[in-house]
């Protein structure tokens, strides 16, 4: 993964170069851009850290920067700076993505506080992303029947009522139960339900809502132990 980087831009070359050494005296990673769409044009789809933008530049203003960014996928949380900090515009700034507004004149502290504050948010999106991925893998091992066990375990209802719903014998509820347990890595019932609230969020934005494909699309068996349905 690469260095989380602070991305400045700013189309006045003396903001670039004093927010650069700023940033650069208090160990932060660093690359300026004169523009928006110099910077879209380099930007790695992977990159990690923030971005810093001033609103008002040629070709490509800072609010129409936050909207391409949201629609590129990028996950940089983003800085905006302005000298004409209006009510409106900081409206629109959040509305579209912003994390934070900063007015000109800044002091330094609020510029290196908003830039702490977006790394953070950027790190821990990105673990948090991480563990949905993981969650997912093993999602996607379960068959069918442990998918329909597992559903059930999360409404809360107790084994008795999953056999009867589910037309099985309640020891048979206990193997695909444990079954669960063991793929999912959880150690208890609550574990498993905080699994899937981490994953359930990642779901919804990347299917519109819908859940992700389980055990069954993947081809796998039900799993049923013999003789049993």
């Amino acid at each position: 993964m690469s260095e989380p980087t602070v991305h400045v831009i700013d189309d006045d070359a003396a903001v670039r170069d004093a927010l650069r050494l700023l940033l650069r005296t208090e160990g932060h990673e660093v690359t300026t851009h004169g523009s928006a769409v110099d910077f879209l044009a380099g930007v790695d789809r992977a990159a990690t850290g923030c971005i810093v933008t001033d609103v008002r530049m040629p070709e490509m203003t800072g609010i129409e920067l936050l909207l391409k960014v949201k629609n590129m996928g990028l996950s940089l949380p983003v800085v905006v700076i302005s000298a004409h900090a209006d009510v409106p515009l900081a409206v629109q700034a959040m509305k579209e993505g912003a994390l934070d507004l900063l007015e000109k004149p800044f002091t330094d502290e609020s510029l290196l506080s908003a830039v702490r504050q977006a790394l953070a948010y950027d790190s821990g999106k990105r673990a948090r992303d991480l563990q949905a991925q993981e969650i997912q893998r093993r999602l996607t091992t379960l068959t069918s029947r442990e998918n329909e066990v597992l559903a059930a375990l999360l409404r809360g209802q107790p084994n008795k009522i999953i056999a009867h719903e589910l037309g099985i014998s309640v020891r048979t509820v206990e193997v695909h139960r444990a079954n669960v347990m063991a793929k999912m890595q959880a150690g208890s019932l609550p574990e498993l339900v905080r699994m899937s609230l981490v994953q359930a969020p990642r779901a919804e934005r990347e299917a519109g809502g819908q859940s992700e494909p389980n055990g069954e699309a993947t081809g796998q068996s039900t799993g049923e132990p013999t003789g049993e349905r």
